[in-house]
């Protein structure tokens, strides 16, 4: 019995009718049959590559969604976008098109998707910028859509204690400071990520994984188990079967994300100790959907969320850790049952949130994940931050952290290596604030991230003594007083453009203040002896994105959004 009717599915301008027999010959081509071609066509698309252990499962995992999907009368049609791993970009130039590939990720998969005219989607993803990436997408065309992550990578293990890579580029900076040799550097180095799969603390990628449960679009209990456990087979499988129910009742991305279910992925994010990245990537999410969230908007919810989940890199446990206790489900549950999460939000499962989380219990005799009344500390791990240093605000990591102000002078460097150069001299002192500019979207170009420079201060010994600002932003991995997304950047002529040596700083995360001790008139003078600094990019996609590149309080975002759609492509 044939389930669809494909006479509003977009796969019929390829399929349907005479005037498309030259569209069907290509399709025989790869042996394709009269029924597959004439079913719902599944985009299944991967961000597969062999540049890092981030992505080289997810072929694998691909192939189980288009079982999942066949086995519920739909034709899946694999391809692959790429992937920048900012693991290995990061310290270099190459940090430069890590941003740039969440938007090639997302554009990409929707060429793709209109293109060859796909009715659904499922995207596959393992990287700090393809989670986001790939769920643009989905928000974006508006076809019945499931995310499945790939997984994180397993522990390493080095003298009894679980590692991550955070913790190598810490132990560059303890061997600089002559604390470990090289020998012991190589140990860490070798141990540190055995297996395939994501940075295993709550990184960049974790977090976009929690993401992406907590905004429905992902399957309960899809992220958690790592990479190499056959149980990610599982949820590709279910994901596959899912999407073909999902167009079956024609329920799409948009259907599913609301302002609310920004709402309940701000919430998680803090609450697990998240990556500041997130107050990226959901701004720029949320303009897909056409839906304004922009970073106050998730500094808001920061602000009053608890922080429950004792994660790296500011708590102790990792994310298998969090498969084992339940995984982000459980985080849901507990901050649900204390009212901070909307429960009336569609998932893709067709249920609501409250319904899907009726079936959790939250596990006992476990330090993983706490109850809201007894929580790590009573409000979310990351906060946001605004002043006359930032009017367009900044946001910080302060999960696990001691302190909650820092008050000094600045040190100031127009790009990360000079900045990195200094540390590794030692060309600073306890109390400085580091200020590093001209790296935020347009300026950089690229808002690169700051972990070689920030994991070396740690290793150091001086995390905790100094504090760095800047219109770039942090990896997930990044701990210490570090402020990241500072707007207006420096590139256009925003105030972090204007501090000299010796300019007082203030950050505090209680007030969420940031600000430089200068009176409004001495920052107009500066600013009209300011000229602006051109970039080493004349051309390419580096320049050709710091044309586009908005700020970081929307996201860093290239287009206008769902609010200038003139056609939705599940429509056409």
């Amino acid at each position: 019995m044939k389930k669809f009717n494909k006479d509003k599915l977009p796969s019929r301008h390829v399929t349907e009718g005479p005037g498309r027999a030259p569209h069907r010959s290509f399709y025989y081509a790869m042996d394709l049959t009269t029924e597959q071609i004439h079913q719902p066509f599944i985009g299944v698309a991967t961000t597969w590559n062999e540049s890092a252990p981030c992505n080289i499962t997810l072929r694998r995992q691909a192939q189980s969604v288009k079982k999942g999907v066949a086995s519920a009368e739909g034709t899946p049609r694999e391809f692959t976008t790429i992937t920048v791993t900012d693991g290995i970009a990061m310290g270099h130039q190459g940090m430069k098109a890590s941003l740039a590939s969440r938007e090639a990720i997302a554009d990409t998969i929707e060429l793709s998707v209109r293109g060859h005219c796909y009715d659904g989607l499922v995207g596959v993803a393992g990287c700090d910028k393809s989670l986001p990436g790939v769920m643009m997408s989905m928000l974006r065309l508006n076809i019945p859509s499931v995310f499945i992550y790939g997984g994180s990578i397993m522990p390493g293990k080095h003298k009894g204690r679980d590692l991550t890579v955070q913790d190598v580029y810490e132990a560059v900076g303890q061997n600089d400071a002559g604390i470990i040799d090289e020998d012991e550097l190589d140990l860490i180095e070798r141990a540190a990520c055995p297996s395939a799969g994501s940075c295993g603390g709550q990184f960049t990628a974790n977090t976009m994984a929690c993401v992406s449960e907590a905004i429905g679009l992902a399957l309960p209990n899809s992220t958690g188990a790592p990479a190499p456990y056959e149980s990610r087979d599982e949820y590709a499988l279910a994901a596959g079967k899912q999407v073909m129910t999902l167009i079956e009742k024609n329920l799409r991305p948009r259907d599913i994300v609301t302002r609310k279910s920004f709402e309940n992925a701000a919430r998680v994010v803090a609450a697990s100790g998240g990556s500041t990245n997130a107050a990226l990537h959901l701004p720029a999410m949320a303009n897909e959907a056409g839906i304004d969230f922009d970073l106050f908007a998730v500094a808001e919810i920061f602000k009053s969320t608890p922080y429950i989940a004792d994660l790296k890199p500011g708590g102790k446990y990792v994310a298998k850790d969090l498969y084992e206790v339940g995984g982000v489900q459980v985080i849901l549950k507990a901050l649900y049952e204390a009212g901070y999460i909307h429960g009336d939000c569609m998932t893709v499962t067709g249920k609501t949130m409250a319904e899907n989380l009726d079936e959790i219990t939250f596990p006992k005799d476990q330090d993983v994940i706490y109850k809201v009344d007894n929580a790590i500390t009573p409000t979310g791990g990351v906060v946001g931050l605004r002043g006359n240093l930032a009017e367009e605000g900044a946001i910080v990591k302060v999960a696990g952290m001691t302190r909650t102000k820092h008050v000094g002078p600045a040190i100031v460097f127009d790009c990360e290596e000079d900045a990195y150069k200094a540390v590794n001299e030692r060309n600073y002192k306890e109390g400085d604030v580091f200020v590093i500019r001209y790296e935020g979207p347009r300026g950089g170009p690229g808002m690169r991230e700051m972990l070689a420079t920030t994991a070396a201060i740690y290793g150091q010994g001086m995390g905790e003594k100094v504090a760095l600002i800047t219109d770039g932003r942090f990896s997930g991995a990044t701990r210490g007083f570090c402020v990241g997304h500072v707007g207006p950047e420096a590139a256009v002529g925003g105030t972090i453009a204007l501090i000299k040596n010796g300019d007082i700083i203030t950050i505090d995360s209680d007030t969420g203040e940031l600000s430089v001790d200068l009176t409004d008139e001495e920052l107009e003078n500066r600013k009209k002896s300011w000229k602006p600094r051109e970039h080493e990019y004349g051309s390419g996609e580096i320049w050709k994105y710091s044309q586009l590149v908005g700020s970081a309080l929307k996201g860093a975002i290239t287009h206008p959004g769902a609010k200038a759609e003139k056609q939705c492509y599940a429509d056409i």
